[in-house]
C-alpha cells in the first residue's frame, strides 16, 4: 500500500534492565490508555528465580516524554513473567513471578507500592507464571486475579488489601486422561497439562481458554464441579477439572489465545507452528488458518477497534497485521524495527486509544507506535464480513 499504515511514535528503555540483559516479557495499558506498563524478566531458558527485575511505566499523556526514564519503577526481586492493568482501576497492576508468586502492585501508594502478593504458600504456584488476568467476580465491580503456571495450574486469587495477602478462591487442574479429546487426538500418559497461556471470554464470565506447552487448546468453565484427578498437593482448595472441549491441537506449545472482542464465537491462537488459527468456539477445527512467520508466534491480539484485523508478535523481530477484509492474506501491514535477531516477544492494542500499539522486544525495548485510521476505523460491512467467518464450517 502506497501510504503509510504505520509510525513510530517512541522507544521506551528502562537502562538497568538492559544492562543486565533482561527481556520485555509483558505489555499492558492502563483501563485510561494514557499508561503502559512493561515487565522485564527473560524468555530464554534458564533459571531465573532469583534474578532481580522490574515493572516501568510510562504516561504517554505527559507534555515531555522521557523514553529512557521510566515515570515509575517497580522493583521486583525476581525475574517477572506477566503483567496485567486493572480494566477499571488505573493504580492497580497484577503480576506474575519466575518463582510462582503472584503480585499486584497499587502505584497510588508511593512508600509501598505491593497491595498484596501470594508469597510462597502451599497454595501458589510451584513454577513460572506465564499468565495474570483480572477476572470479573460475582460481585458486582468486583474482580479477582487468576493465574496460569506451566505446572499445570490455573489458580483463582482474591485480593485481600488490609492483610496484603492474596486468598485462594479457586484452582484448576489439567489432567490429561480428563481432558475431551477425539478419537484422532492421541494422548499418552497421565500426566498434567502445563498451561502456556490463557484468554478470557468477553461474552460469556463463565468461558475461559487454556493454550499447553504440549499443544493442547481447551474451552474450559469456571463453575465446573468435576474434581481433577490430581494430587492435592496441600493447597486449601480442591483443585477441579474445567476442560469442556478440545479444539484440534498443534504441533508444538501454544503461546497465545485470545477471544473476538466483537463476535462471542470467535478467538485467534498462535505459537511455535508460526500460524495464526482463527478459530469458533463451536468446532475443533479452525475456520482459517494465516501463515505469519517462520518462527514461533509469542502473542496474537485482536484489534480493540476493527473487528477484522489483528496483530501477532513474531520470533524474527516482526509484528504483522492482518486485515480479513482484504482479498489477500498477507499481511496489511508489518513493523520492523531494530536488528532482526531481536524476538518480539508481546504486544498490546490500547483500547481507549485504538491507534496505539505496544510492542516489546528481548532487547529490553518497547516500541509505540501509531496505527493508520485504515487500521482501526470499522467499515459499514464489517461485522456482517466476520459474521459470515464465524458462520462458515472449518476447512
Amino acid at each position: 500500500m502506497s501510504y503509510l499504515q504505520v509510525s513510530h511514535l517512541h522507544s521506551l528503555q528502562h537502562l538497568s534492565a538492559q544492562e543486565q540483559g533482561l527481556h520485555v516479557t509483558g505489555v499492558s495499558w492502563s483501563c485510561t490508555g494514557s499508561v503502559v506498563a512493561c515487565s522485564y524478566g527473560r524468555t530464554d531458558d534458564g533459571d531465573w528465580s532469583n534474578e532481580k527485575s522490574c515493572v516501568c511505566l510510562w504516561n504517554l499523556d505527559r507534555r515531555i516524554l522521557r523514553s529512557k526514564q521510566a515515570d515509575l519503577v517497580l522493583d521486583v526481586p525476581a525475574a517477572v513473567t506477566s503483567v496485567c492493568c486493572h480494566p477499571k482501576q488505573p493504580a492497580l497492576i497484577a503480576g506474575g513471578l519466575y518463582n510462582g508468586e503472584v503480585v499486584v502492585w497499587d502505584t497510588s501508594r508511593t512508600q509501598d507500592p505491593v497491595l498484596a502478593q501470594t508469597g510462597m504458600s502451599a497454595d501458589s504456584h510451584r513454577e513460572p507464571v506465564y499468565q495474570v488476568a483480572w477476572v470479573p467476580l460475582q460481585k458486582k465491580g468486583e474482580f479477582g486475579v487468576l493465574s496460569s503456571s506451566s505446572g499445570g495450574g490455573v489458580l483463582l486469587w482474591l485480593v485481600d488489601s488490609d492483610q496484603g495477602g492474596m486468598v485462594l478462591n479457586a484452582a484448576y487442574a489439567f489432567v490429561r486422561q480428563q481432558v475431551p479429546h477425539s478419537s484422532s487426538l492421541k494422548i499418552r500418559g497421565s500426566s498434567t497439562v502445563g498451561v502456556t497461556t490463557l484468554a478470557l471470554s468477553p461474552w460469556d464470565s463463565d468461558t475461559f481458554l487454556v493454550g499447553s506447552e504440549g499443544g493442547l487448546l481447551l474451552r474450559c468453565s469456571f463453575s465446573s464441579q468435576t474434581p481433577a484427578a490430581v494430587a492435592p498437593e496441600g493447597r486449601s482448595v480442591s483443585p477441579r477439572a474445567p476442560a469442556l472441549f478440545s479444539f484440534r491441537p498443534s504441533s508444538g506449545p501454544v503461546h497465545s489465545v485470545h477471544c473476538s472482542p466483537f463476535h462471542r464465537n470467535l478467538f485467534v491462537s498462535a505459537g511455535t507452528d508460526g500460524m495464526v488459527h482463527v478459530h469458533s468456539m463451536l468446532q475443533a477445527d479452525p475456520l482459517l488458518s494465516v501463515r505469519v512467520s517462520d518462527w514461533y508466534v509469542f502473542q496474537v491480539q485482536w484489534s480493540p477497534s476493527r473487528p477484522l484485523v489483528f496483530a501477532a508478535a513474531t520470533g524474527q523481530g516482526e509484528v504483522q497485521i492482518f486485515d480479513l477484509a482484504r482479498k489477500s492474506l498477507r499481511p496489511a501491514a508489518t513493523i520492523q524495527d531494530g536488528a532482526p535477531d531481536q524476538t518480539a516477544t508481546c504486544l498490546a492494542f490500547n483500547g481507549p486509544n485504538p491507534r496505539l500499539l505496544a510492542v516489546g522486544k528481548s532487547d529490553g525495548t518497547v516500541g509505540i507506535w501509531q496505527l493508520s485510521s485504515v487500521l482501526t476505523e470499522q467499515s459499514p460491512t464489517e461485522s456482517f464480513q466476520l459474521e459470515q467467518i464465524a458462520n462458515q464450517v472449518a476447512e
